[in-house]
């Protein structure tokens, strides 16, 4: 796949999501990059913003195995990964797969199982295989998660631990919609009752797995010149010496720097990585894996503005 069919590739994606889901194009760009650099995302936003139905539409327009888990304070490992259950007919265990055997799990309100459940996840994050009775399974080589949590809600929750929040590739903040857009809500779902599906907008499926595998194999071929890794590097290591950051991004967030980078570059058509790629996947890249210091918090400050001015001060290659 030419660089310039990935471009087009993302442009049918971004197309056929808008038929279901209004003014959300930003946000499906990141989960196109994330799923071409072998990454996973993190949405949050207040219920009723089409969280669930993003995620949905996604799967279908490129025929990923979708799979949907509601985590409740009851979620037990077993209930994701699956069990080793006794079959009588053949007299032997055998394992009875969870719903994490698929290619794009949406993992929702995951802040709301305790961290022994959240944790169960993982393995299947990282090395992208599950490990039960001492028998490893492998996943997709597709398998991306998509969580998501409330952020309004503090009863009840679990904070995600830093190490599962490391493996997220993107944090992602879905707000309110302007006023334009919830009035197009209304009008394509206002005349509808029960739960909106993709296939009801027409969302159509506009690659598969060899299509994906490609446009994955164009992606790595995108140069990463030195200037430009160091200035990611730099990037990175001016979160540990900030002032306002008593924990900064570990050197994992570089290298998902560089591949995501890798990814938003092919997916307007070039092969090599610039700069602007660098600055506009940072916030999203950094604000889950950095922890203001207390004196920052009690002034009010923001992490996205802590990132922001990171980005001001962080001389980028010309």
């Amino acid at each position: 796949m030419t660089l310039e069919e990935v471009r087009s590739l993302g442009q049918a994606i971004d197309r056929e999501i808008a038929k279901a889901v209004v003014d959300q194009g930003p946000v499906v760009r990141f989960l196109a990059i994330a799923l071409f650099s072998a990454g996973h995302v993190l949405l949050e936003g207040p219920p009723g913003t089409a969280k669930t139905l993003l995620a949905q539409s996604f799967a279908r327009s490129l025929s990923l195995d979708f799979g949907r888990i509601q985590f409740t304070p009851d979620l037990m490992p077993g209930d994701i990964i699956g069990a080793n259950l006794f079959n009588f007919q053949t007299s032997s265990f055998a394992l009875t797969k969870g719903p994490v055997f698929c290619e794009l799990l949406l993992a929702d309100e995951i802040n709301r199982t305790p961290p022994k459940t959240q944790a169960a996840l993982l393995e299947a994050m990282q090395e992208r295989a599950i490990t039960t009775d001492g028998r490893t399974e492998r996943l997709s080589d597709r398998f991306t998660v998509i969580a998501t949590q409330n952020p309004i809600e503090q009863q009840g929750v679990y904070p995600l631990p830093e190490a599962q929040l490391d493996r997220f590739l993107f944090k992602l903040s879905i707000g309110w919609p302007s006023d334009a857009a919830e009035r197009a809500i209304v009008a394509q779902y206002g005349n509808r009752t029960g739960t909106p599906r993709p296939e009801d907008s027409g969302v159509q499926p506009v690659a598969g797995a060899a299509e994906i595998a490609a446009a994955i194999a164009a992606v790595s071929e995108v140069r990463l010149v030195d200037p430009v890794i160091d200035y990611i590097v730099r990037l990175v290591r001016a979160t540990r010496e900030h002032p306002d950051i008593a924990s900064g991004a570990s050197p994992r967030a570089a290298s998902a720097m560089a591949a995501a980078a890798r990814a938003a570059a092919a997916l307007e058509g070039r092969d090599y990585v610039i700069p602007d790629d660098v600055k506009l996947l940072a916030p999203a890249l950094l604000r889950h894996r950095l922890i203001l210091s207390p004196a920052a918090e009690i002034d009010g400050r923001r992490i996205d503005d802590v990132v922001t001015g990171l980005i001001d001060a962080t001389e980028a290659p010309r």
